[in-house]
């Protein structure tokens, strides 16, 4: 505590300054008043002009902006009270619209004084106003984005705020390679950046350090240029030469009474009020900032509300199935508990990180953590509803194979990639042994990898550090039509119990040891493993001892195929990194696509619909979409049409370019129609990151 008081005492001291210089000057008011040495004429525009209107900026935090009650706040109100007391003028400060502001607007709303105008050459020269000396004298500076370099010979496009038109005659003058454009404010100035449609921006030095702050904006940075000063001054509104007006030697006279005024304040006296409105308008987090900052948390938190509203149907759905049987209550009473379970325990750590989430947002470790296990928990919750799916669709028989050439050893160099990682992150030896004699067999390729990799998570559980788990695939010819594939998964774990390995195969069947503890399960896998390999004309056997191991062979049936030969994608030398065309209506999906492919270094541009994803392809020179993701279900044109669109449309890369289906439509049926359709895979939602990366990295 005594630390944390002790690093408070410079702010406090600086606060405290600042305080004294303000309380020191109203002291001293009416005696510098009497030493400005006024005229006659400026003494009698005092007496007669007790009240100005003066228009100020409202998004120049911390310099000039409307406070919560409307009222002019920052540097520019401390300065402006602090001339009233002065000179004994009052003002009355009327906020001013985002955009250019005309002549014709500062007459028709009765305005004397403009304030937070740039004191350069060419303001002294224009028409209708007449300008004071600087009350405030501080510094632009450039905003761009990280990782820009400003390279000779290339030009730059400028975001400028519409109340800086100034500055473009400058820009003009000493940086004739910065293009300027035009912007209603300083945030839409810091989005066109951030957002690439401005390659810079310009702006005063302390609200840039404003800005910046808010967590949007993590990718700018600022870069100081020399020659860009920015000093505010006040501009009196006079008649263009004898036109209607406001008397110009009125004008003149309130200048001069404001320059006097000015000089008398000292500069100290400006850096204490510089201070204060810098200290008392820190940038505030809103709960959008808060959204953004933690957005992987909130995407983890809604992909599991997500999930657990499907395991509910699923649940209920179940439910009902087992209801319209009085003969099955004891199997409906365990399903129902099991599965409260099974959702419960995931939903209350869900839940509990959220909370530690939020008391330690500003504990960048702990919220690592918590990520970390709120993802895997959101896995968890993922493959329930996977397993739920696939259980609910054999029960009810209606489960189809999806028939088609499969390279069984591309099946097995992808499920050796998924797994080697995970076996080493646990210090257990693994190995493959596949010798083919028939490599392309007609089958299910989901369906094959799925049982394969669902045995081997089912060895690394129950497996400890240092232990080993082998795969080994081995074909026979059982007639002229049909090969039968084994597919062997041993390990050296703990094993099996002979009463538990009665119940292997029932639903949620689970047996614990100290090996397994720690690590979720379904208790489906095997169940749901077995009815498919019987589905695939094979069958799932086991052999195992307690305290020793299990192995498990998985057979199953096909007829020999030919590999089908893959159309080669002629793409210009210059292609290097072929862009990800995103078809989504979902705008918070779309968001999230193109966040995760910007992580992993890809190139991404989103359309709405597939009429848009359409207009889009066609538009664009050829190859310069590699992939295009396809959500199924959109307004307008779904993904099918879409897709059989671009397939027809005659361009040199619409038969190349690969397409995916990437939808929450998962069933069978919607796999067929997509692949009809013309796609090339399918990738079910909520995405799994790393096999979308990895389709997408394939050649």
């Amino acid at each position: 505590m005594v630390r944390r008081f002790l690093s408070l005492i410079p702010a406090l001291l600086i606060v405290f300054s600042a305080l004294s210089g303000v309380f020191g000057a109203r002291v001293c008011a009416a005696d510098e008043q009497s030493v400005l040495q006024l005229t006659p004429e400026e003494e009698n525009y005092i007496a007669s002009h007790k009240s100005l209107r003066i228009g100020y900026v409202q998004d120049r935090i911390p310099v000039s902006f409307s406070d919560r009650n409307g009222e002019l706040a920052g540097i520019s109100r401390y300065i402006f009270d602090r001339v009233s007391d002065i000179c004994g003028l009052e003002f009355e400060y009327v906020p001013l619209p985002e955009g250019e502001i005309t002549y014709d607007y500062l007459l028709s709303n009765g305005l004397d004084l403009v304030s937070s105008v740039e004191y350069n050459d060419e303001n002294k020269n224009a028409r209708g106003i007449l300008i004071s000396e600087p009350y405030l004298s501080s510094r632009k500076v450039v905003v761009a984005r990280k990782g820009f370099e400003f390279k000779s010979g290339s030009r730059f496009s400028v975001a400028i705020s519409t109340g800086s038109q100034t500055v473009k005659k400058v820009l003009a003058k000493s940086y004739p390679n910065f293009d300027p454009v035009d912007y209603p404010s300083v945030s839409a100035c810091f989005d066109a950046v951030n957002s690439g449609d401005a390659d810079l921006m310009i702006q005063n030095q302390y609200v840039v350090e404003y800005w910046i702050s808010k967590p949007i904006y993590e990718k700018l940075k600022v870069i100081p240029v020399p020659g860009l000063d920015d000093r505010l001054c006040f501009s009196a509104v006079v008649a263009f030469g004898g036109g209607e007006g406001p008397d110009t030697e009125d004008g003149r006279i309130l200048i001069d009474i404001l320059n006097k005024t000015i000089e008398a304040i000292p500069e100290d006296e400006i850096g204490s009020y510089t201070i204060q409105a810098i200290m008392e308008n820190p940038y505030r987090y809103t709960f959008s900032d808060f959204l953004y900052r933690y957005r992987h948390a909130v995407r983890t938190m809604v992909i599991a509300v997500l999930l657990i509203v499907l395991l509910t149907v699923l649940l209920i759905r179940m439910h009902l199935r087992f209801t319209e049987n009085k003969a099955n209550d004891k199997i409906k009473n365990q399903f129902l508990s099991t599965m409260s379970h099974e959702i419960r325990t995931p939903l209350n750590g869900l839940i509990g990180l959220n909370h530690l989430m939020s008391q330690n947002s500003d504990d960048p470790e702990k919220l690592k953590e918590y990520l970390r296990q709120s993802t895997l928990t959101s896995n968890y919750l993922m493959s329930l509803v996977n397993d739920m799916f696939d259980m609910s669709s054999l029960q009810a028989q209606n489960l189809e194979l999806v028939l088609r050439p499969v390279d069984l050893k591309l099946v097995l160099n992808t499920v050796d990639s998924i797994t080697e990682n995970a076996m080493s992150a646990k210090g257990i030896e693994y190995s493959s042994d596949y010798d083919p004699v028939f490599r392309c067999v007609l089958g299910d390729e989901v369906r094959i990898q799925q049982v394969l990799l669902s045995l081997l998570d089912n060895a690394r559980k129950f497996t400890p550090k240092g232990g080993k788990v082998t795969l080994s695939i081995k074909q026979e010819l059982l007639d002229d039509e049909t090969v039968l594939t084994s597919a062997t998964v041993t390990d050296t774990g703990s094993g099996m119990s002979e009463k538990f390995q009665k119940h292997i195969f029932d639903t949620f069947a689970q047996e614990l040891d100290t090996v397994s503890k720690g690590n979720q399960g379904t208790g489906l896998g095997l169940p749901i493993s077995r009815r498919l390999a019987i589905l695939m004309g094979g069958d799932l056997t086991f052999t195992s001892r307690k305290g020793e191991g299990s192995s498990f062979t998985f057979t199953f049936a096909a007829k020999p195929d030919v590999l089908p030969k893959k159309d080669v994608l002629e793409q210009p030398d210059n292609v290097k990194h072929p862009r990800i065309l995103v078809a989504e209506d979902n705008e918070l999906n779309g968001e999230i696509i193109l966040s995760l492919l910007e992580e992993y270094g890809f190139e991404a541009t989103l359309a709405e619909n597939g009429k848009k994803a359409l207009e889009v392809f066609c538009d664009s020179e050829p190859h310069t979409f590699g992939v295009i993701l396809m959500d199924l279900l959109m307004p307008e044109m779904d993904g099918f049409e879409a897709t059989k669109a671009i397939r027809e449309s005659g361009r040199p890369d619409a038969k190349t370019v690969r397409i995916f289906a990437c939808t929450a439509n998962s069933l069978p049926e919607d796999r067929e129609k997509a692949m009809l359709s013309g796609m090339d895979d399918f990738i079910a939602k909520p995405i799994d990151v790393g096999a979308l990366i990895r389709k997408l990295s394939t050649e």
